[in-house]
């Protein structure tokens, strides 16, 4: 069978291209399920990856996409069998494996997820790996204490994939949601998903000097990093925690013991790529309880494989608000 994917592949110059191209069944990597796709996401990995960036692909010809859904063409695991819906997000798969950004896929069973019951492909890629960080990152904030009385949380990057959906799942379980985020115009559509405020990034990267600054929230879900995670910490209060996600903005900080110990704060990080089995089933589960499709959807674009390259670099400078979801069908067969 020839199908489309989305390749990547090195140039002349060292530089990376990709193009929609016909590749082979037999092309695909070594697996025991292979995954008819129908939706993939684009998150910021992908872009990095499609652009060549971050080291994070090491051979060519590529196919990228770290998160897809589908439906299994064929298997030789017994947990799995044709026609049923799978989900797959992380075990490095888009980035040292071929990913998503194809018709076909063939993967290792142990890395899916059955598609949960309530959800259709589509909206299993509209949360993807950006849904499932979300809710572990609540998970774990409510497993060190965190509850919805406890003041408001802040979300950093809340126009992003991560940051969005954590905004809608924290105010359908009854938090008050302080949003931060670069774009003032993505004001209404946060306030519609349960931002109960809308934080500019400036107010919060303002720095004092201090290594404490004015308790202003109970806890955060930072998808930013860089300087501006170093700042949220100074300002959570008493016994509250930060779960951190990504570094968008950078990998280092300036940072201080004392809120830790003086505060007893905790950062907690959040891992999407080798969490087990247990802890994404339990994800995706409380997911179909606590997620709108509906509600959701005016933060979500489709895509298809040949818009890649144009929506990475878009995403890269920060230009995508929501989720992009990708439909490999809507290529030439």
């Amino acid at each position: 069978m020839v199908f489309s994917a989305h390749v990547s592949r090195k140039l002349d110059d060292g530089t990376i291209g990709g193009a929609v191209e016909a590749v082979d069944e037999s092309a695909l990597p070594p697996g025991n399920v292979q995954v008819a796709v129908e939706w993939a996401g684009l998150n910021y990995k992908d872009a990095l990856c499609l652009s060549g960036l971050g080291n994070l692909v090491k051979s060519y010809p590529h196919v990228g996409g770290v998160d897809f859904a589908g439906r299994v063409v064929e298997s030789s695991d017994a947990r799995y069998h044709p026609g049923q819906g799978v989900v797959l997000t992380g075990w490095r798969v888009g980035e040292i494996r071929w990913g998503g950004f194809a018709q076909r896929a063939r993967v290792d069973a142990d890395w899916l997820v059955p598609l949960p019951k309530r959800f259709s492909t589509r909206t299993a890629m509209v949360l993807g790996t950006a849904g499932l960080a979300a809710m572990l990152a609540i998970n774990r904030l409510q497993a060190e204490g965190s509850r919805a009385g406890d003041g408001e949380v802040l979300v950093t990057g809340a126009g992003g994939g991560v940051g969005s959906i954590a905004v809608m799942l924290l105010a359908k379980l009854g938090y008050r949601v302080a949003a931060l985020t670069g774009r003032p115009e993505l004001a209404e559509r946060l306030t519609r998903l349960g931002a109960s405020r809308i934080v500019t990034r400036d107010e919060v990267l303002a720095a004092t000097g201090r290594v404490l600054d004015k308790e202003a929230w109970s806890a955060a879900i930072d998808n930013v990093g860089g300087p501006l995670l170093g700042e949220v910490l100074k300002k959570i209060r008493y016994g509250g925690a930060v779960a951190a996600v990504g570094n968008a903005a950078g990998r280092t900080w300036e940072a201080s013991v004392i809120p830790f110990i003086l505060r007893n704060i905790s950062l907690l990080g959040i891992d999407t790529v080798m969490q087990p089995f247990a802890s994404r089933q339990a994800a995706w589960d409380r997911l179909t309880t606590l997620f709108s499709p509906s509600a959701y959807e005016p933060m979500v674009t489709e895509a298809r494989l040949a818009d890649l390259p144009a929506l990475a670099q878009t995403m890269l400078k920060g230009g995508i608000a929501g989720r992009v979801i990708v439909n490999p069908r809507d290529a030439p067969s």
